[in-house]
């Protein structure tokens, strides 16, 4: 079992910048062999998957946050990143992380809001 928590969320003006962690506990060992995926969820949608990073660190991005979102893993410390730039008011939500099939127990995420 592998629990999850997130964090480095914040009320951020538009075009800010934000960086969240995602760090795993538990079954350490999983985490390495997992491709990961940061997700968000805005007021009244579904979530949805935003970035993912494999094992080989190759990156894919909705075309929502391509050029804006990066996001990185540290194998070591079980955690992975999303560095938020140029942000907008549609990027408000609550973000999470998980492998990129979802396999494990959601965290409570991170709230995330751009605003003036």
């Amino acid at each position: 079992q592998v629990q999850l928590v997130e964090s480095g969320g914040g009320l951020v003006q538009p075009g800010g910048s934000l960086r969240l962690s995602c760090t795993a506990s538990g079954n350490i060992f999983s985490f390495s062999i997992y491709a990961m995926g940061w997700y968000r969820q805005a007021p009244g949608k579904q979530r949805e998957l935003v970035a993912t990073i494999t094992v080989q660190r190759d990156t894919n991005y909705v075309d929502s946050v391509k050029g804006r979102f990066t996001i990185s893993r540290d194998n070591a410390k079980n955690t992975v990143y999303l560095q938020m730039n140029s942000l907008k008011p549609d990027d408000t939500a609550v973000y999470y992380c998980n492998t990129a099939r979802e396999r494990w127990s959601w965290g409570q995420g991170t709230q995330v809001t751009v605003s003036t």
